[in-house]
């Protein structure tokens, strides 16, 4: 087992981790430098040839670790803590049995397996987003949920009712093993928002900001009166141009967060307040067709 370590900008760490998976990496951990720049350090097994890699690299000027044989995973577990996210969560890796402090709810997580583990800064905006916006037995929607992190937290936050949906069926499946685990009546279900039936007084959305601006007019559609969406997943040099988009699909953007260069925004339809009710109708509507 060895790895490559290589350093990198905010800007640019994703793309170096989507390098480095194709490259065919084992498994990416993510530290901070001296510097207070990010570190990628990224284990491969030992049949790969190292000297390549490091060259397929060498514009990073990357370090090569060498690892006693053990598996990435336990090697990968000795740099995660538990930690807190905004006033109420507590998230706490699978393997650790951390109790949440005093007044956060404690959210169990297993890093690696989908896109949501609370590290990322679009997902701590909509979880942070969630703690003011919730009312007690109000109806939310996940559109794109990953591990299901999201739904989780809702849940714990009082939600009478979570939906969630995903195309990606290895994601649905995770989401509904986290919400069993969890001890959530959280569903997931999939399919996009399309699969969903009624309407909904919260709507998340942690997705790339093309796929926000495709279902900006079905969701709207989909916001029971008073109702507010969440969306996050792009970066602050895309806010104008999402912000944009929800506006002319004809909502109001009332708020808005940002970590680093990760944004989110929270919007109701135009003319409506920015708070949802306790319950939402809940009666079918016509399934649109719409990209995502």
């Amino acid at each position: 087992m060895f790895a490559i370590e290589i350093e990198t900008t905010e800007d640019e760490k994703d793309l170096r981790i989507a390098e480095l998976w194709e490259a065919g990496s084992a498994g990416i951990v993510e530290d901070t430098g001296a510097n207070g720049m990010p570190v990628l350090r990224a284990f491969f097994e030992d049949g790969r040839d190292s000297a390549e890699l490091v060259g397929a690299f060498a514009a990073r000027k990357p370090s090569l670790l060498r690892f006693p044989d053990e598996g990435w995973v336990e090697l990968s577990r000795r740099d995660w803590r538990s930690f807190p996210v905004g006033r109420r969560f507590f998230i706490v890796p699978e393997w650790l049995d951390d109790p949440a402090p005093a007044g956060r709810l404690r959210i169990v997580i297993n890093p690696g397996m989908a896109f949501g583990t609370g590290v990322h800064e679009a997902t701590q905006l909509c979880m942070e987003a969630l703690e003011g916006r919730m009312a007690p037995g109000c109806r939310v929607f996940d559109i794109g949920t990953g591990s299901g992190i999201l739904s989780i937290a809702a849940s714990l936050l009082g939600a009478g009712e979570v939906v969630a949906c995903d195309e990606d069926p290895g994601a649905v499946a995770i989401a509904n093993e986290n919400f069993a685990a969890a001890g959530v009546s959280a569903k997931a279900i999939y399919g996009s928002i399309e699969a969903i039936e009624g309407q909904a007084d919260v709507i998340v959305a942690n997705i790339s900001p093309e796929v926000t601006i495709a279902l900006a007019p079905e969701i709207l559609y989909r916001l029971a009166p008073g109702g507010v969406a969440i969306v996050s997943g792009f970066e602050e040099q895309e806010r104008a141009e999402v912000s944009e988009a929800l506006q002319a699909a004809g909502a109001r953007v009332t708020a808005g967060g940002q970590k680093n260069t990760w944004v989110s925004l929270v919007y109701s339809k135009a003319g409506e307040g920015n708070g949802p009710r306790a319950s939402s109708s809940r009666a079918p509507v016509s399934s649109r067709s719409s990209s995502s």
